[in-house]
């Protein structure tokens, strides 16, 4: 079936529809991934937009559940070169087009990626519309197209209860804004004890549990929008060691009467290279957010930039001098993406020790 993918500046491409059929209207936005389509699809940091890979075929590996980042995809639609249809690997349980269709996710191929990418470059992250529709009209839907806002993404994407994954070493306590669940992994696999916790819940709560430690994780959408767990991280600063990852780097930063902003397009993808001030190297990481903290807002008496984007001079991480605080703008548990700075969870690990 045809499929059309029109933006708000009025540029239209036409491809084939793959997943579920119908109409979305999302944030447009590209991953410059090679693989981890997987990841990306079920990444609650997508939620409510429209994602373009960059790479020109997608699916050829299939669709794994235990890749998943969370239970179901979590973006709008999705936008490919190619969506192969007949994945080679021992550890498929299907393609991509089954996978998008049984989770109600609208996909369009056979569209010129590289060319939507420089759009989105030139002119930044836009609004848009696939639709499957015969009769589809674009002035129409633009009013609708350019209207569109994502509301409250993190109460969208959040855990609805408590959960506990058991562990015999430090117990965290891991704030859900919209984690991936590898993280969960990372914390599994050094021993801890981990509680994951609503977006909402208060800083009185989490403090009863008595954690040793406390992982604040990625999510979706505008930090300033998230005012209410800005306020319960100013209550937890200094009770226990935290560690912030993402969107959890940038409530932390907003706590501590930083700014931020959003940037043209974004960092989306696995090839993003990131140094490390203190150790004086540069890793490659896996980045997906579309905010950054203002650094001329960092106040260099209290906060200092342990993190830097090579590419365009971004703060990618801050170590809070006067609490045992650090965080980081890109994804050290990775995955999809490499796992070059998972050193970063030892680093919890040692402040959790040190702090008892």
């Amino acid at each position: 079936m045809k499929a059309i993918l029109a933006l708000e500046d009025g540029t239209i491409f036409q491809g084939t529809s793959f997943g579920m059929k119908g109409e979305v209207i999302g944030e447009i936005v590209f991953n410059t991934g090679m693989t981890g389509y997987q990841e990306v699809l079920t990444d609650p940091s997508y939620c409510g937009q429209i994602v373009t890979m960059t790479y020109p075929l997608i699916g050829n590996y299939g669709v794994i559940t235990e890749d998943s980042e969370s239970k179901k995809p979590q973006v709008k639609g999705f936008i490919v070169r190619e969506a192969c249809k007949y994945p080679s690997n021992w550890r498929s349980e299907g393609n991509l087009d089954e996978y998008l269709e049984k989770n109600n996710v609208i996909g369009i191929e056979g569209i010129d990626t590289r060319a939507l990418t420089r759009i989105l470059r030139d002119k930044g992250t836009m609004k848009g519309i696939i639709s499957t529709d015969p009769d589809f009209s674009l002035e129409k839907r633009m009013k609708d197209i350019k209207a569109y806002q994502i509301k409250d993404p993190v109460l969208e994407v959040t855990t609805g209860e408590i959960c506990h994954y058991e562990g015999n070493g430090k117990k965290v306590a891991l704030i859900d804004y919209g984690l991936k669940m590898n993280i969960v992994r990372s914390l599994l696999s050094r021993g801890c004890d981990v509680y994951v916790f609503p977006a909402q819940t208060s800083a009185e709560e989490i403090l009863s549990y008595n954690p040793d430690g406390i992982m604040l994780s990625n999510g979706p959408g505008d930090p300033k929008d998230c005012q209410d767990q800005i306020n319960t991280i100013r209550k937890l600063i200094g009770k226990k060691p935290i560690f912030g990852i993402c969107l959890g780097h940038q409530l932390v930063a907003l706590a501590n009467n930083a700014d931020t902003e959003k940037l043209k397009y974004g960092h989306r993808g696995g090839n993003h290279p990131v140094k490390d001030i203190e150790k004086n190297l540069t890793y490659i990481t896996s980045q997906n957010h579309g905010y950054t903290i203002v650094k001329e807002s960092i106040d260099p008496k209290r906060m200092e930039i342990s993190h830097i984007n090579m590419n365009d001079g971004t703060v990618e991480g801050i170590r809070y001098k006067d609490v045992p605080v650090f965080t980081v703008q890109f994804h050290p548990e990775a995955s999809a993406g490499p796992t070059d700075t998972a050193y970063l969870f030892d680093r919890f690990m040692e402040m959790m020790n040190k702090y008892v």
